[in-house]
């Protein structure tokens, strides 16, 4: 009789086993699938995205007029006083089909009647209301300063982006003019009472450069376009916008080499790096496609912008602060950006 049950029973293990098994697999199958939905839902990535990424321009990226506007913002990060207000305020506007990219200066001094305060702190009470606010909050802002829809947000943390540089080897600047900032903050000096000096000198040091062409570290690139109190032209709003506009365009250069992602270590280390000091409303398909095109520019292609001229500095009693505002209105500057973009 034992071998008859050995010949019930051991087929009726095997039966038990592989419907287990086929069970697990159809449970793992379905937790996949529905991880990778979910995952392509967040990210825009998907098995089309990453083929079109490839052999051609990428996703579709929301536009007006052929135009894709981006609003890049650069705050210094850390923990001092004002770390999320954004010292850097520039739009990049894209021509994919052209292959062109202008770049336009925004004063982070402009005053908002919305705001009841300069444009910079957009970020800052945007961010005070919910995270994540503060991108919304601020394309909202700049939008009616610029007369542009701005379909996407790109906020670079400065105290980060340093790294960046450092790791592609630094950067090449041609710098057009010399100067000396005696007034440059010395970071963690902010709230120094430096024994009792009414200017409080301790807090700031002097920094300089020469003019002609230069290799800057992330360091030296980051004072570059921080630099605010240089004497004459090299001080204004106008020539910070251009330091700015100049690393940033630097910087594209340097990525276009393909020896700047190798080896493969360094490229692990610049994309951890770039993920970890910056912020954007951006998906993974929009952003590698905006990078695709933004690599595929060169220096002739990019125009830069600035509306400088058509502001002026009202007296200090009306702000009470140093503020820009438009000589004639916001009705002119959106006509004067939409002629350069023209």
């Amino acid at each position: 009789m034992q071998p008859k049950i050995k010949r019930i029973l051991v087929p009726r293990l095997f039966k038990f086993l592989f419907f287990v098994a086929l069970f697990l697999l159809i449970l793992g199958v379905t937790k996949m699938v529905f991880w990778s939905q979910s995952v392509m839902r967040e990210t825009g990535l998907t098995p089309m995205t990453v083929f079109r990424l490839l052999v051609n321009t990428g996703v579709d990226l929301k536009s007006q007029d052929g135009r894709t506007n981006i609003l890049l913002l650069g705050i210094g990060g850390g923990t001092h006083a004002g770390a999320d207000l954004t010292d850097t305020i520039l739009v990049v506007s894209l021509d994919t089909k052209k292959k062109k990219m202008a770049m336009i200066s925004v004063p982070r001094d402009l005053w908002s009647d919305t705001l009841k305060d300069k444009i910079n702190s957009a970020y800052h009470y945007g961010e005070e209301k919910k995270q994540g606010g503060g991108l919304t909050l601020a394309k909202v802002i700049v939008e009616d300063v610029v007369g542009l829809p701005i379909h996407y947000v790109f906020l670079i943390d400065f105290s980060g982006f340093e790294s960046v540089i450092d790791i592609v080897g630094g950067i090449d600047i041609s710098v057009p003019q010399a100067f000396i900032d005696a007034e440059f903050p010395i970071a963690g000096k902010e709230d120094d009472l430096c024994d009792g000096d009414p200017k409080f000198l301790c807090r700031y040091e002097s920094v300089s450069f020469r003019s002609g062409d230069q290799h800057m570290d992330g360091e030296t690139a980051l004072t570059y376009i921080r630099s605010r109190h240089a004497e004459g032209d090299e001080g204004s709003d106008f020539a910070r916008g251009r330091r700015q506009q100049e690393v940033l365009v630097a910087l594209q250069e340097t990525l276009k080499n393909p020896a700047t992602w190798l080896p493969p270590s360094r490229a692990t280390f610049l994309f951890k790096a770039f993920d970890q000091a910056s912020t954007t409303d951006m998906r993974i398909g929009e952003l590698a496609t905006v990078g695709k095109a933004i690599l595929r520019i060169g220096y002739k292609e990019t125009k830069r912008i600035s509306f400088v001229d058509l502001l002026v500095e009202p007296p200090l009693w009306m702000y009470g602060r140093y503020t820009l505002v438009p000589k004639e209105s916001y009705s002119a500057i959106h006509e004067y950006v939409k002629t350069q973009l023209e």
